[in-house]
């Protein structure tokens, strides 16, 4: 249940002043439809009014104040012209501009011969000074209590901005005083204030400065948004180690005949991230980790350990893929990994129909499978395991939280192992899965020569398709990759069927093949396959490319417009060539003029390989809108921190709630108490919900 203290915070804005069924429309649109809502809403800028001047002083294109007598009011002498009202002070004259303006309102507040304080733009126009719509016209008396510095907030059309101040105000008047859940020697910033404090600072600047991700009153309400969720994702945690799983311990057999016939020595990296998950397999406690690493550097590789592990246990392990081709190419993979141990690898997907069907299933169902590879068809109704002890998700970023609990439904508590090959930076791991124990693979394989970038202007396309030509001839093989193309009508799709005709026609029809992601998933991998056997040179295709066609020793990667990717798929794309141990390069294809943002990201690709820093400089260039374009994952919507100013607080924050889970994973006593109160505050009630005892 929500604590009592807060339910003045969950009401209808409706509550608020000056805010009735239609504007609270509009505020909904632009806060939310709650006072809490309107209480986390941002200010966006401030308007100073507090710069006085004299009419003949009056800067242009400045907001400022001024006190002046009111001489006489001149209308509009035919239609479309403005109404003008002239004020006077011992220094000129200031002439009031109105469109649109009636007259009878415009007398009765600047009656002629009463001094009125008017604030707004000045600018001149011929020899008059003029203010086009004042901001504000008031008496003295009214000016004594009006703020001269009032904060700026985002509107939508029908919604003024002396309303939008009028809700704001009566929302933050409605915060109540809430109990202390931060310990200042914990948080490290003894300066915070507590959080009603804080609330009515951010509403009440009165510098730039007191906008400032740094100002006090701003971390410490961003540090309480992060503190909730990474409270939330602890306890999460926390309640997942104390269900008991089982030990998947092994004699560790079948692990080292898989490494002492793997084609490759593995990496430090890769020997580090198996250990870990080997011992989290032999615990009681359930597993739950997410590796991630560089593109190519071998989470394949551990997954196959970590399955050699689960079936020294006498269990079976699944892996879903988010395509078939990629399902499949585990599968094949896998087999050349395992089948040295004794093991069998089968894959099943939607594609896999009657007879054949039948027998994976009753295989399956039998125990006589241990590796199962596929899509979502692994977590349909009629699907059953013998005992499915380990559940690898790969991509993890393109499955939802429900299919992962669907697919480990099948087993009693298996262990759970995400893998992604979006290097993510630490923050926003904490951020996105900071209930998972993590993993990182940040090393390459040996041998590996990393691809050579070069940025070349669409103009020279003819040369470059020349160099293909001249590149087929010494049997390389080439990836053509066509994204949708934004200032045309055009699809992706047939962007990539015009180049495919075109390549075609300079280069010989047998020897360029096209996919895209609307052939069915038979076309896709036939396609994919006659690529990868060598029977074509070019491969033109969408990004359906990025995650799982894999032709090791394809060494040419040309991207076109590569100035409409993001720093992580161009990253992805790339590390499809440069597998093998010949050399590679990769020609990003753009159309000038570039602008900032688009040439740094380009820049970025040319001068390193290494896939943490890309995504750091990703992140960076993103800005807090999309960062890695994870939006789809999970990555939290904050209000009041600002990822990018406030990342370092996502680690204290983290590492604050797994103390404090630690310590009293009931959340119990005061502190307790005043914790569930931040938990609901933020609605990050599943946190709530793990407690045993609420």
């Amino acid at each position: 249940m929500r604590p009592e203290i807060l339910f003045p915070l969950f009401q209808d804005v409706t509550v608020l002043p000056g805010i009735g069924p239609r504007l609270a429309t509009l505020v909904a649109k632009v806060a939310g439809g709650r006072v809490k809502d309107v209480v986390f809403l941002k200010p966006t800028g401030l308007i100073d009014r507090s710069r006085q001047v004299t009419v003949a002083d009056a800067p242009e294109d400045q907001i400022v104040t001024l006190t002046a007598t009111v001489e006489e009011h001149i209308p509009g002498r035919r239609q479309g012209q403005p109404y003008k009202v002239r004020l006077y002070d011992e220094t000129g004259f200031l002439h009031l501009v109105y469109f649109h303006g009636r007259p009878d309102y415009l007398q009765r507040v600047l009656p002629v011969g009463e001094k009125r304080i008017v604030s707004g733009r000045c600018e001149r126009y011929g020899s008059e000074i003029q203010m086009l719509h004042p901001d504000l016209v008031m008496t003295e008396a009214e000016a004594e209590e009006t703020p001269l510095i009032e904060p700026v907030y985002p509107l939508t059309a029908g919604l003024v901005a002396k309303t939008m101040r009028k809700a704001v105000h009566g929302a933050v008047s409605m915060v109540p005083e809430l109990p202390e859940w931060l310990d200042p020697e914990l948080t490290g910033a003894p300066d915070w204030p507590d959080f009603r404090t804080a609330v009515r600072q951010l509403h009440a600047p009165q510098s730039a400065d007191d906008l400032e991700p740094a100002h006090p009153a701003r971390e410490r309400l961003a540090f309480d948004e992060v503190f909730a969720r990474q409270l939330a994702l602890q306890l999460v945690r926390a309640r997942r180690k104390a269900q008991s799983g089982r030990s998947l311990k092994g004699t560790g057999e079948k692990v080292r005949l898989v490494l002492e016939h793997s084609p490759f020595q593995p990496t430090g990296a890769q020997t580090r991230a198996f250990e870990a998950i080997r011992a989290d397999m032999e615990e009681e406690a359930r597993m739950t980790r997410l590796l991630h690493g560089d593109v190519g550097a071998g989470k394949t590789f551990v997954a196959a350990l970590a399955a050699a592990q689960a079936a020294e246990a006498g269990t079976q392990t699944a892996i879903m893929a988010p395509t078939e081709i990629l399902a499949r190419q585990h599968a094949k993979t896998l087999a050349q990994l395992l089948e040295p141990a004794g093991l069998s690898v089968v894959a099943l997907t939607g594609r896999d129909k009657g007879a054949t069907r039948k027998e994976i299933l009753e295989r399956m169902a039998a125990g006589s499978v241990d590796v199962v590879c596929g899509t979502h068809a692994l977590f349909q109704e009629g699907i059953e395991f013998s005992d499915l002890g380990l559940v690898v998700i790969d991509e993890q970023h393109r499955f939802g939280v429900s299919d992962r609990m669907r697919l480990t439904s099948k087993g009693h508590r298996p262990d759970v192992l995400v893998m992604t090959a979006t290097p993510i930076p630490r923050t926003l791991s904490l951020s996105v899965y900071g209930d998972l124990d993590v993993s990182r693979l940040d090393e390459k394989p040996a041998g590996r020569i990393p691809p050579e970038t070069r940025l070349i202007s669409m103009e020279r396309l003819d040369e470059v398709v020349e160099g293909v030509r001249r590149a087929i001839g010494r049997g390389d093989r080439v990836y053509w990759v066509c994204p949708l193309v934004e200032e045309s009508d055009q699809s992706d799709l047939s962007a990539a069927e015009d180049r495919w005709r075109h390549l075609r026609a300079a280069l010989g029809e047998e020897r360029v093949g096209l996919l895209h992601g609307r052939m069915k998933a038979a076309e896709k991998e036939a396609v994919a396959t006659a690529f990868r056997n060598g029977e074509m040179d070019v491969l033109v295709a969408t990004t359906v490319i990025e995650v799982g066609v894999d032709a090791p020793d394809a060494t040419v990667m040309i991207i076109e417009h590569a100035e409409h990717f993001g720093l992580a798929q161009l990253h992805q794309l790339r590390g499809r060539v440069g597998r093998g141990d010949k050399p590679s390069s990769c020609l990003l294809l753009y159309k000038g003029p570039l602008g900032e943002t688009a040439r740094s990201r380009l820049e970025t690709m040319r001068e390193t390989d290494d896939g943490f820093r890309i995504a750091e400089e990703d992140w960076r260039l993103r800005g807090a809108g999309d960062p890695l374009g994870l939006r789809q994952s999970g990555l939290p919507d904050f209000r009041l921190a600002d990822l990018e100013a406030h990342g370092d607080l996502i680690a204290r924050a983290n590492d604050m709630a797994r103390l404090l889970v630690q310590r009293d994973p009931e959340l119990a006593g005061e502190r307790g108490e005043a914790l569930r109160v931040l938990l609901y505050l933020f609605e990050k009630d599943q946190g709530v919900r793990m407690l045993r005892s609420g």
